[in-house]
């Protein structure tokens, strides 16, 4: 009875994302962005810490490499300051057995102690959020830059749609044509995405990568003028109009102990 009662959560979510279209074996990672919002620097040094001595190492140990840290250009005056953490994951089998693997770690639990246990009158964090992304199959993981770069910019995109069918047409336009285009231009995104668990559905993510917020800037431009974007985004085929209602778009260094 234990057996099926402990088999029934990951049952559940087979069957719901089945209707999504995630019911075929693929070789695509899914990813987990977690968002940790915070309102004061001792909120922010304390999850550095966190994360940097405990939840990172905890991962290595299990196997998951390349974790991302990243936080928001503004986050200085943000009134709502946040810590965006990127995690891979070979299987949504690997992602939902992560944190029984936490909760038995004890190197984990120790290290973290001061987050995990912090008072109800001063908490470690405010909220923290869960983004489940599966990767396109255009890229089907993810593409890292090969060294660091302080100056780097990473810039996180969410395109949300009206329907799932709109979404379904944005997704093809990137793996049918955008994808080559970010490619050929020198985009270099680390990841592009579906969002299948999160707040905000239907919704496409995707993170290119400048070397500073003017060379970002002038990047876009070129894409703008691209002909083959003009020709595809015209299509109307495509619906490109209408296929995305709402477009968010994060500014973001790493930190100086993410991976990348």
């Amino acid at each position: 009875m234990n057996k099926i009662l402990k088999s029934v959560p990951l049952i559940f979510s087979l069957i719901v994302l089945s209707f999504n279209g995630y019911s075929k074996p693929t070789n695509k990672s899914v990813f987990q962005f977690r968002v940790y919002h915070l309102k004061n620097e001792k909120q922010v040094s304390m999850t550095d810490s966190f994360l940097q001595n405990a939840l990172l190492p905890a991962l290595h140990r299990f196997g998951i490499k390349n974790v991302g840290v990243f936080k928001p250009l503004a986050n200085d005056t943000a009134v709502d300051k946040l810590i965006y953490v990127l995690i891979p994951f070979n299987s949504l089998d690997q992602w939902m057995k992560i944190t029984d693997r936490l909760q038995s770690d004890d190197i984990f639990k120790k290290a973290g102690a001061d987050f995990l246990h912090a008072d109800a009158k001063m908490p470690a964090f405010q909220r923290m959020e869960s983004i489940l992304l599966s990767a396109f199959d255009g890229q089907a993981g993810l593409d890292l830059p090969k060294q660091k770069d302080a100056n780097r910019i990473f810039e996180l995109r969410s395109y949300e749609s009206p329907s799932s069918h709109l979404a379904d047409k944005k997704r093809a336009m990137f793996n049918n044509d955008e994808m080559k285009i970010f490619s050929r231009l020198g985009f270099n995104p680390v990841f592009y995405a579906e969002v299948i668990s999160g707040s905000h559905m239907p919704n496409l993510m995707y993170m290119p990568v400048f070397k500073s917020v003017e060379d970002r800037n002038a990047q876009w431009k070129v894409f703008g003028n691209d002909a083959r974007w003009k020709e595809i985004s015209a299509d109307p085929a495509n619906e490109n109009n209408v296929s995305v209602s709402h477009i968010d778009s994060i500014l973001m260094h790493s930190t100086d102990y993410s991976a990348y």
